[in-house]
C-alpha cells in the first residue's frame, strides 16, 4: 500500500467523501482526487494536516510505519467496530418497539420520551463506531438505522401538526396518511444523503 492507498482508505474509513476531506485541509476536490490516483502528491503541510485529520503519524501515511500496537488511527477493532454497529441498530429497534408497546399499554408521553433515550444511545452508538472504527457499516443498515431513528420523530410531528395527542405510531386514518407522507420523503431525503456521502 502507498500513500495515496493509505489516503483513500482512511478518508474511507473516516466516512468521508473527498469534496469532505479537502475542507477539512483547506484543499479542492480535485487535490484529493489526483492524491489518491498517484497523479500528485501532497505538501508536506498537507500531510501534518492529514496526519491530524486520521489521527495517525506522519511516518504511517508517508512509509506505512504504524506505532507499535496502533491500528492506523483507529480505536477499535474491526470485530468491535461491526459489533458496535450492529448494536446501535438494535438499540434503534429496541426503542421503538418499547415505544409502541409502552404508549399502547400506558397511553402515556413519559412511554415514547422514555423509549426515545434508548433510541439516543443507540445513535451515539452508531456515531461512536463510526468515529473509530476502521470499517464502515454496509448501506442496507446505514438505511436501516435511518428508517428506524426517522419513525418516532415523524409520528410525533404528526401529532403535533394535527393537534393530537403525542403517540408513536399513526392511530387514525387522517394521522396515518400524513405520517406515512411526510415518513417516505423523510427517509427518500436520508437515503439520498446516505449514498451522496458513500460517492
Amino acid at each position: 500500500m502507498n500513500l495515496s492507498d493509505r489516503i483513500q482508505s482512511l478518508r474511507k474509513a473516516a466516512g468521508l467523501s473527498q469534496e469532505e476531506l479537502a475542507d477539512r485541509i483547506g484543499v479542492s476536490r480535485q487535490a484529493v482526487s489526483k492524491w489518491e490516483s498517484e497523479q500528485s502528491a501532497p505538501d508536506l503541510d498537507k500531510i501534518i494536516l492529514l496526519s491530524e485529520c486520521f489521527g495517525v503519524t506522519t511516518d504511517y501515511l508517508l512509509k506505512g510505519i504504524e506505532p507499535a500496537g496502533h491500528t492506523a488511527g483507529q480505536g477499535l477493532s474491526r470485530t468491535a467496530g461491526q459489533a458496535l454497529y450492529l448494536a446501535s441498530a438494535a438499540f434503534l429497534a429496541i426503542g421503538l418497539f418499547a415505544a409502541f408497546g409502552g404508549w399502547y399499554a400506558e397511553q402515556s408521553d413519559s412511554a415514547i420520551w422514555g423509549s426515545m433515550i434508548v433510541q439516543v444511545v443507540g445513535a451515539i452508538g452508531y456515531f461512536a463506531a463510526r468515529m473509530m472504527s476502521p470499517v464502515q457499516a454496509p448501506a442496507a443498515l446505514i438505511r436501516l438505522d435511518a428508517a428506524l431513528a426517522l419513525f418516532l420523530p415523524v409520528s410525533l410531528l404528526v401529532s403535533f401538526m394535527l393537534r393530537r395527542p403525542a403517540a408513536p405510531y399513526p392511530i387514525d386514518v387522517v394521522s396515518g396518511l400524513l405520517f406515512w407522507a411526510l415518513y417516505a420523503a423523510a427517509c427518500a431525503l436520508a437515503f439520498r444523503a446516505i449514498q451522496k456521502k458513500k460517492e
